[in-house]
């Protein structure tokens, strides 16, 4: 009976794996599309079809089954605030990729796990021990092993990127937190809703037609591609742990290394390389403490 039951979770968390895998290249797409777009778009429009379209799409599909519940949350404002945070999340990668190469854009961002263990003591009252916090230092010298501060190598957007993984923390917390209370669905919808009002607020004062049927084609399937990846992202978690899924996100670093070479030619140097092998390693290592940590702490309430 005990090795059905393995059986049957190794085959959950394989399933898992696969969807994470896949919303990976998915969100690797939509940054390539982002980027690709953004010769001949301005930043605003290329957010609001990012969050127009996926709003579009969340709603043919899931309205009819759920209607109002995709709109139920116990703490409102606490939505809104992480909507808001992923909104300027999105304006400033899309900005940044405009002057950076994808590659070296997301191995910057990849610093966020790190600002998510520390901010975690203040916001979420959690206990990080010395390892964790040696990790979390080491992994911010791999940030600036990327950035080079004082030696005029990068771009002056890789600093809007340190500000972006900053939100992005936030917005992970805030993730953390509605999880215990909210619909994972319907978190994913009021991200997209609150980001297509505001988007289309703004886009009128930035609008350029697109030139041609393609351009719009883009568009949209850039926010497909963002709905559908966070979706399946979203999905993933159902059938394995974190622990085993947030390795995974690190796969985002190949695919858009991969897409940067073949559509603009644009490879990382190694000094990007070593930086983001070493907030690859760091991440990974607190994922790890947190796991032991959160095993320990199990082991403990059971005794």
């Amino acid at each position: 009976m005990t090795t059905v039951k393995s059986a049957a979770t190794g085959r959950n968390q394989l399933v898992g794996i696969l969807l994470a895998l896949a919303a990976m290249l998915l969100l690797s797409l939509m940054d390539l599309l982002a980027k690709y777009l953004g010769q001949s778009q301005p930043v605003a429009q290329i957010t609001w079809a990012r969050y127009f379209f996926q709003f579009v799409i969340m709603a043919a599909i899931f309205w009819p089954r759920r209607g109002l519940g995709l709109l139920r949350t116990s703490r409102p404002w606490l939505q809104i605030f992480r909507s808001l945070l992923l909104v300027l999340c999105t304006v400033i990668f899309f900005t940044a990729i405009r002057y950076m190469s994808l590659a070296d854009a997301v191995a910057i961002t990849f610093v966020s796990p790190l600002m998510v263990t520390a901010l975690s003591v203040p916001l979420l009252g959690e206990v990080v021990g010395r390892r964790r916090w040696a990790a979390v230092a080491i992994g911010f010298i791999g940030a600036m092993i990327i950035v080079r501060p004082g030696m005029g190598v990068v771009h002056w957007a890789a600093w809007m990127l340190l500000g972006l993984a900053l939100a992005f923390a936030l917005y992970q917390i805030t993730t953390r937190m509605l999880s215990d209370t909210d619909d994972p669905m319907a978190t994913l919808f009021i991200s997209a809703l609150v980001g297509a009002v505001l988007a289309s607020l703004a886009v009128p004062f930035y609008w350029e037609a697109p030139n041609g049927i393609v351009v719009w084609l883009l568009l949209a399937l850039l926010g497909i591609m963002g709905g559908l990846g966070h979706y399946i992202l979203i999905r993933s978690f159902e059938y394995a742990p974190v622990a085993v899924l947030a390795p995974l996100s690190y796969t985002a670093l190949l695919w858009n290394t991969l897409f940067g070479y073949l559509v603009f030619g644009n490879l990382p140097d190694r000094w990007t390389l070593i930086g983001a092998a070493i907030l690859i390693a760091t991440g990974i290592y607190v994922l790890y403490r947190e796991g032991v940590h959160d095993a320990g702490a199990a082991k403990k309430h059971e005794t």
